[in-house]
């Protein structure tokens, strides 16, 4: 997911596991602000204004079987560590819903801007950092195993597309620092897919190996983010089966609304259209299934057809996720529905911590 400074041959050596598991379509939610939401003190309603549990809401009203967690390595005020990770997995599991850990490998976002180097690790090696990878990963992991949660899906980073580990310039809040052009200053390069390209794979490959090591039956996910644009996904994973990387399942982020903010000549209809046709491609070139781990429209109150038009967008992502790629998308999962606008814009609940019509799509 992109946060602004403003809101909170190749094939010889992929493993195909995600291909031979169950054959359920899933629909999730990212819910990795929920609680710091509930220690605000937001109440979440149903449509009808009752409150309501979050989770218990976004299962049973909008049949959503899964949540998707974020977790950091040492982040400010404790916020999506391994403890908050495993609270949350607690009560996914109590409502019978599966469990999808996102890695960013960073003590904050970790996005294709950046991918931060965490505090802990700048200085070592490259095999050292594979180490500190490694670590942190079975540490996290065991702690749910110890605890009998038992994640069915594990991103070993997020939306890498430029890499993992390589950090850049930054201001004292930890954001980006863009010049007038709108680039930034690379200040450790580890991982970085142009100039290192096999450490990122090697990261990618620790990454795995770790968590089959805590959980040999857990699907592991590569992350990109522009799911519309196929050419970033043949790049990136060739790289990746190129060094000897290793993944299951290959995970997408769609987001029109982003999408359009780099280049306002795109449409939604037809940015969902070539994800699409890119599910099928990777599928057909990698042999692997694939799933949309993160996608969003906006709410704005103050103009509510854009909730009419964001509920026809995501019906035609769920549809055609189900419907038009041979069985090989496994589902597709909302960033982050029960944000509130004024903060984050492509959440799908209103002021009044309710639903927004967005999340009628998850019944059509």
């Amino acid at each position: 997911m992109r946060i602004l400074s403003s809101t909170l041959p190749l094939l010889a050596t992929l493993t195909l596991s995600s291909c031979s598991g169950n054959n359920d379509f899933v629909k999730g939610a990212d819910v990795g602000f929920l609680t710091a939401q509930e220690q605000h003190g937001v109440v979440f309603h149903d449509r009808n204004g009752n409150p309501r549990e979050c989770l218990e809401l976004l299962k049973n009203d909008y049949q959503m079987s899964a949540i998707r967690m974020r977790v950091w390595v040492d982040p400010r005020g404790g916020s999506c560590d391994k403890h908050e990770l495993l609270a949350m997995a607690r009560r996914a599991k109590a409502l019978g819903m599966d469990l999808m850990v996102d890695f960013h490998y960073s003590d904050w976002w970790a996005d294709p801007a950046k991918q931060p180097i965490p505090k802990a690790w700048l200085g070592h090696s490259f095999e050292q950092m594979k180490e500190d990878l490694r670590l942190h990963t079975v540490d996290v992991l065991s702690l749910l195993r110890d605890n009998d949660i038992h994640p069915r899906w594990v991103q070993v980073g997020n939306e890498t597309a430029n890499g993992m580990l390589w950090s850049v310039k930054t201001d004292e809040r930890g954001w980006e620092i863009k010049d007038s052009l709108g680039h930034t200053t690379i200040t450790h390069s580890m991982g970085h897919i142009k100039t290192e390209p096999e450490q990122y794979a090697g990261f990618i490959g620790a990454g795995y190996d770790a968590v089959k090591e805590v959980f040999p039956d857990a699907i592991v996910i590569v992350h990109l983010d522009r799911g519309h644009l196929q050419s970033l996904y043949d790049y990136n994973l060739d790289t990746v089966l190129k060094y000897g990387g290793k993944f299951d399942m290959v995970g997408m982020s769609l987001y029109p609304y982003w999408a359009m903010q780099e280049d306002s000549t795109l449409i939604p209809d037809n940015i969902i259209s070539d994800c699409i046709a890119n599910i099928r491609h990777v599928n057909e070139k990698y042999g692997c299934d694939v799933m949309i781990v993160e996608t969003g429209f906006e709410v704005d109150e103050e103009h509510p057809e854009k909730m009419v038009e964001g509920r026809r967008l995501l019906t035609r992502v769920i549809k055609e996720a189900r419907s038009r790629t041979d069985g090989h998308c496994r589902g597709v999962f909302y960033w982050e529905p029960q944000c509130l606008p004024g903060g984050y814009k492509l959440g799908a609940f209103d002021s009044n911590a309710a639903p927004t019509q967005i999340m009628e799509a998850f019944l059509e």
